[in-house]
């Protein structure tokens, strides 16, 4: 078992990284100092502007002190006031060859960190962020030390930190099923007075499955076994709660009775590092149950959620029925799991279509379509992407992946850099930078672009005696041999079924399979080269065939065809009647014709909804621009709307029991988007008696001016129970409401589509569909196939001008019409 662990853990399914005449060694020297400019750049800002603060503003050019900043619900359970960001960054200064500022910053880190704040921190967020930083940071610290060059002083001081830091989270863990509350009170704990938290009975999966890596190395290092026995009962009842049919995991779980609340099953967000760290598990201490575990899940994975390139959320119960239309931006660090676990196909399947959507976004988007729209336009900046890119360099030494590295550096510089650090992108389609850098940003997209680029002797370490985290930190494989498991730290194996495969529990090397093969990675990836459309070179042919598949979807497709003007007539009529099927008749185009007419995907139609004042004095006149929601009561099917007056819920982000039910009865409630999903606030408040929710966005500055409109969407369960109507408006929108509300008490408004608000004139629906088109070689339509051929004859000269004057519509390029003649504006070059 040892051997196995050794071998996975030394990367022997990655192959020696030869310079490839791809890139030259002084190519990847520029831009790897590039990078260390970077970091300084982001770094140096912290410290400057922000320390000691948890996170650096980079707009603001200052930091954000949790409670002196406006609230942004759960984003801000990150911050526990223990300059999160330095911790966050300890061990990649080690990386980055920066030893006296790494020996610097752990003085500050001994000499200003305080860990018994009274603050509520997310148990998930800081055990990766905070604890991992710790650990890292003390195994850097302890390396150097035993070198003798440096940190002679250093006297265990950030493990003892780590040791503490480990006993605050440990209350979260008392339940009765062991799987942990999702926050936690860093001086009161869980279910105190003081204590603010153990009211939330769901957590996600990842939150719960995302702790065994860094408890087990705290429990190895410190001699103490609860933390890791706690890791591994929560791994082991997340197992036991498994789909025993698909052998696939829900996104939100009971911490109580183990009950699924969410099933809707991925690799992506809510999901993510819980296979990441049965892998992780398995290499870093050497237990074969947890490899055991990842098979299995890795199975139900490949057969039901990979669609090779794509990665679906399909239902945990019934995992044929796909649950959403989009991807989000988490799931692009399985590519770079599969390549640990030595199956490169797929992942250079899915590394290339994340490049593609990377291409022609600029950015990955929080989320996207699976036709590779924006869905969510969000980026924070996140690793993922990168850490993939990494990994299936070192396992493939394409150079294209240096290619992929050097794009994600200039967009970084190019898009996201401001004077103060580097801002995340608010919306991708517009540019517009958010007021944030996350630690993440620190701790792991800088250690991977900057290892891409460099090689053994640029790193101060040997890289390959560690694993990483799911936050990059550090963690020595060495730990199941040098430090011994912990009494009672033995978690039970669940028979499972031998479905087993090349990979399942060896570390196949790429010169065995793919021998003398170095285009490998390069003939996977052609197949998506034009995934998304960006690149293709256009290469028009003198004649082409253009075949539409005919399903009808309620609408006759040749009436249809027939009142857009095309006429069209049956190919076996045509040509019975002419054997040389109209060849050599002058002007006359063939063309094949076979259409499907579809609505237009739901993700790409969201139609605007406005909340109107109509109480005086506004009168009509105040018209706030708001977004739909794809549950509740559909506006656009209420002839005038939804009238009610408004007001503020208490809580106002509405994640649990009503305060103000008596004032919100009858009325339409005002909730702050953060916290929890709109569908368990929309529950919360139908319950309290509100005839309508509108959300107002928490992320400040936002506006419908800049930021795309979009669609609310539910929880991933069934949301026919919630039977009221939901709008969303943005931050500045909202400011403008509740200012309304503050002013005059009592606020009425009307909740509708934008196109019937009061006072404008009712317009006709646009209709909107899609017609698809597939070129076709000729004589490839076969015999019998419903297929129509449109004949668009030109007319001659002579023909068009001779007769009497007919008057005509002409169409100019501002949609203004006019009229026109026959023979006025028509040249004898010009084609109708």
């Amino acid at each position: 078992m040892i051997l196995k662990t050794l071998l996975v853990t030394s990367f022997c399914v990655l192959v020696k990284c030869q310079e490839s005449p791809g890139m030259t060694v002084e190519e990847k020297a520029v831009i790897r100092n590039q990078i260390v400019e970077m970091f300084d750049h982001a770094y140096g800002n912290y410290m400057k502007h922000a320390y000691p603060a948890d996170e650096l503003m980079p707009l603001s050019c200052k930091g954000r002190v949790r409670g002196q900043e406006p609230n942004r619900g759960d984003i801000d359970d990150s911050l526990g006031k223990f300059s999160l960001t330095l911790i966050d960054t300890l061990d990649t200064l080690v990386v980055l060859n920066k030893l006296d500022e790494f020996e610097d910053a752990v003085k500050k880190a001994v000499k200003d960190v305080r860990l018994d704040n009274d603050v509520v921190v997310s148990v998930f967020e800081t055990n990766i962020r905070v604890l991992g930083g710790l650990l890292g940071g003390h195994i850097m610290a302890d390396l150097l030390r035993q070198r003798g060059e440096r940190m002679e002083w250093y006297r265990d001081e950030l493990l003892n930190m780590a040791i503490e830091l480990g006993h605050r989270l440990i209350p979260a863990f008392n339940t009765t099923s062991g799987l942990p509350y999702p926050k936690v009170n860093l001086r009161h704990g869980i279910l105190k007075p003081l204590s603010r938290t153990g009211t939330e009975s769901d957590t996600c999966t990842a939150c719960a499955g995302t702790m065994i890596l860094e408890f087990a190395a705290l429990s190895r290092l410190s001699g103490q076994p609860v933390f890791e026995e706690h890791a591994r009962k929560a791994l082991d009842v997340l197992w036991e709660r498994r789909q025993k049919g698909s052998d696939l995991v829900g996104t939100v779980i009971n911490i109580h009775n183990g009950e699924w609340v969410r099933r809707d099953s991925g690799v992506g967000a809510g999901i993510d590092s819980y296979y990441e760290y049965l892998m992780k598990a398995y290499i870093l201490l050497g237990d074969g149950v947890f490899l055991e575990r990842f098979n299995v899940h890795y199975s139900a994975i490949m057969k039901y959620i990979s669609q090779p390139p794509l990665l679906l959320n399909v239902h945990m119960h019934n995992p044929t029925v796909s649950v959403r239309s989009w991807m989000d931006s988490l799931l692009a660090f399985f590519p770079g799991l599969q390549v640990l676990r030595g199956d490169l196909k797929p992942a250079i399947e899915t590394h290339e279509m994340l490049y593609q959507v990377t291409k022609q976004h600029k950015f990955l988007p929080e989320a996207f379509t699976t036709e590779f729209r924006v869905h969510w336009g969000q980026h924070l900046l996140r690793p993922e992407f990168a850490e993939s890119t990494y990994y299936l360099y070192k396992a493939t030494g394409d150079p294209y992946y240096l290619r992929v590295g050097q794009s994600i550096v200039e967009k970084l510089n190019t898009y996201a850099r401001v004077p103060c650090g580097f801002a995340a992108v608010q919306d991708v389609r517009t540019g517009t930078h958010e007021d944030r850098m996350d630690s993440f940003f620190l701790a792991e997209m800088f250690k991977y672009l900057y290892l891409l680029f460099s090689d053994k002797s640029h790193v101060p370490i040997d890289i390959d005696d560690y694993i990483f985290t799911t936050e990059a930190h550090l963690l020595p494989v060495s730990l199941s041999t040098t430090k011994a498991p912990c009494p009672s730290n033995n978690t039970a194996t669940v028979p499972v079924p031998p479905e087993e495969d090349l990979f399942s529990h060896s570390c196949p090397s790429t010169e065995t399979l793919f021998p003398n093969n170095p285009t490998f990675a390069k003939t996977i990836r052609e197949g998506y080269k034009y995934l998304t459309g960006v690149g293709q070179a256009f290469s028009p042919l003198p004649f082409r065939e253009i075949e539409l598949p005919l399903h009808d979807k309620g609408i006759e497709p040749v009436e249809f065809l027939k009142s857009m003007g095309i006429s069209l007539s049956p190919l076996n009529d045509i040509l019975s009647g002419d054997t040389n099927g109209h060849k050599d008749h002058k002007g006359v185009l063939r063309v094949k014709l076979v259409a499907e007419v579809s609505q237009t995907p739901e993700e790409e139609v969201v139609i605007p909804h406005v909340v109107q004042l109509i109480s005086p004095p506004f009168l009509g006149r105040m018209v706030l621009t708001a977004g739909p929601a794809k549950f509740g009561v559909d506006l656009t099917k209420q002839e005038h709307g939804v009238k009610g007056s408004i007001v503020k819920a208490s809580p106002y982000t509405a994640c649990g029991p009503v305060d103000n039910a008596v004032e919100i009865k009858g009325r339409i409630a005002l909730a702050l988007r953060g916290d929890c999903m709109f569908a368990v606030k929309a529950r919360w408040l139908q319950q309290a008696g509100a005839i309508g929710v509108i959300f107002i966005d928490h992320h400040e500055g936002s506006n419908s001016e800049e930021t795309p409109l979009f669609q609310m969407v539910g929880d991933g369960d069934s949301t026919e129970d919630i039977t009221l109507p939901l709008v969303f408006l943005f931050s500045r929108e909202g400011a403008l409401l509740t200012a309304a509300l503050e002013e005059h008490h009592n606020v009425d408004v009307v909740l509708l589509p934008k196109e019937r608000q009061l006072g404008q004139d009712k317009t006709q629906k646009p209709v909107s569909m899609n017609i698809k088109l597939r070129l076709m070689e000729h004589g490839e339509v076969e015999e019998g196939s419903p297929s129509l051929e449109l004949i668009v004859e030109k007319e001659q000269e002579e023909e068009k001008l001779s007769g009497k004057q007919q008057d005509c519509t002409q169409t100019s390029e501002d949609d203004r019409t006019s009229t026109c003649s026959a023979d006025s504006n028509t040249g004898p070059d010009q084609n109708p």
